[in-house]
């Protein structure tokens, strides 16, 4: 059941948000510092468990699949409402981390699929110019 899934989302929202902020606090600003991703995280954990253990149903593990496919776009309109240009006028350091970050996230996808850049850049390059799709 949907409900479920709302139920599991709304406690691993909060629990992230709270320590989101508590994290903040430690590092002495009045801020959330990664209560989002850490609720991501701590969800994909908990349905993960729940769909090995055998404790979920089959209509409330329908019901997760709708609100995991749902929680990518909350998560975009939560970061969209932060204060983007707060940080790009306190100086160069935040456009320097984002690009950082954005970088270094780009270079880990061969890692973590187990193959090497050139590998996956080349596969791309033959599968997409003998079928000409675009994903």
């Amino acid at each position: 059941m949907v409900i479920y899934g709302v139920a599991i989302l709304a406690g691993c929202f909060l629990f992230g948000m709270f320590c989101g902020e508590l994290i903040g606090t430690l590092m002495g600003i009045d801020s959330n510092v990664g209560g989002v991703g850490i609720a991501m995280l701590l969800l994909i954990v908990v349905v993960d468990k729940l769909q090995k253990s055998g404790k979920i149903s089959i209509a409330a593990q329908s019901g997760m699949a709708f609100w995991n496919a749902m929680y990518i776009p909350i998560v975009i309109a939560m970061a969209a409402s932060q204060n983007v240009l707060g940080a790009l006028t306190g100086g160069p350091l935040a456009i320097i981390a984002g690009v950082a970050t954005a970088l270094i996230s780009w270079l880990c996808v061969p890692l973590l699929s187990g193959k090497k850049a050139k590998e996956s850049a080349l596969e791309f390059n033959k599968n997409h110019a003998t079928t000409g799709e675009v994903n």
